[in-house]
């Protein structure tokens, strides 16, 4: 039987440590691919965007009725091109957003938020993680946006840190409880992860300005963790082929050697795939690149584009009988999301 395409998305993932700035003086048409140049299939924009960002500014005094000024940003590049926010949370100075075409929106249910705390044994919230899950086209779907423990000699905590987060990460959709339970995660953000061994942070700058990115990659803790199972390993990354993302002296493209330039900023993702019987999932990574244009923090931003496909080979699916299939027949909460939350409310 001819295989039916349920969804063929194209998701744009983006992390950015912020360093407390705002975002007054930023153009972000280029960050967000709104100009001219994508890399989605046929150059098209994507359909959903998904925007973690770390260390924004809690100066201005938290107004639970009004978006974080970074929100407002994204919100005015992406009205004019019909994308409606879908969801936002904040943690402190971690911050996740969702924007999608309008077209979508009806195929978006069972949308939650959550948050975890996990730095200064979760007092202040300084470090942590905040996702949103939804039911996207029938299948489970969560973004998962961290910031983790900073510096070199804190990789056990980095570690604590992201056990700590699997395990206080809750939702109530029927059968997806935890950040694992879905079929697609992306997990994302500054993970603060560096370079293990003792070279110095001249001898690291020499290896990258060789572009002997490969080389440095070996000695990655993230890489290494997740070769051992011990953080990480049930996601996969597509290895950067772009110089390190930290640290920058502000406002240059010169590092600052106070640091050894890191991956910090990093993008992983998971498929389960044949869960479904008749129904292919799968999620293929169209690029991963750093914005070296955006020197605004001592950190550079990091994105990537998924083309994400729900296809079933029996031609009678919906992606409504998808989601009674995955999230249980319809019950309380299964309605598509209010126009109202996906709408632009400070407009």
């Amino acid at each position: 039987m001819a295989t039916t395409v349920i969804a063929d998305l194209c998701i744009f993932l983006l992390t950015w440590n912020v360093g407390t700035h705002s975002p007054r003086e930023q153009q972000l048409n280029s960050l967000l691919a709104l100009n001219g140049t994508t890399t989605c299939p046929d150059n098209q924009l994507p359909d959903i965007y998904v925007i973690g960002m770390q260390e924004v500014s809690t100066k201005q005094v938290l107004n639970i009725f009004q978006d974080d000024p970074w929100v407002l940003k994204i919100a005015g590049a992406l009205q004019e091109h019909q994308f409606v926010k879908v969801e936002a949370k904040q943690l402190q100075g971690i911050l996740i957003t969702m924007f999608a075409h309008h077209k979508h929106v009806p195929h978006m249910k069972n949308i939650e938020t959550e948050a975890t705390r996990t730095g200064l044994g979760g007092l202040w919230g300084n470090k942590g993680a905040v996702s949103i899950r939804l039911s996207l086209y029938g299948t489970g779907a969560v973004f998962v946006c961290s910031h983790l423990a900073a510096h070199d000699d804190k990789l056990k905590e980095r570690i604590e840190d992201y056990h700590q987060i699997v395990d206080n990460h809750k939702y109530h959709a029927q059968g997806y409880p935890r950040i694992f339970d879905h079929d697609f995660v992306f997990w994302f953000g500054d993970l603060n992860f560096r370079l293990s061994g003792d070279m110095s942070a001249w001898d690291v700058r020499t290896d990258v300005e060789n572009m002997r990115y490969a080389d440095l990659l070996k000695l990655d803790q993230l890489n290494l963790l997740r070769e051992k199972g011990n953080a990480f390993s049930l996601l996969e990354e597509q290895q950067p082929n772009f110089a390190p993302t930290f640290k920058f002296v502000e406002g240059t493209n010169d590092y600052d050697l106070k640091r050894r330039p890191a991956w910090c900023d990093r993008i992983l993702h998971r498929v389960q795939n044949n869960v479904y019987p008749g129904v292919t999932l799968s999620a293929t990574q169209l690029s991963y690149q750093s914005h070296t244009d955006y020197t605004l923090s001592d950190h550079r931003p990091v994105s990537a584009t998924f083309s994400y496909k729900v296809e079933t080979s029996n031609q009678t699916y919906t992606d409504e009988e998808l989601h009674d299939m995955t999230h249980g027949a319809a019950s309380p909460g299964t309605s598509a999301p209010s126009f109202y939350n996906a709408e632009l409310e400070q407009w």
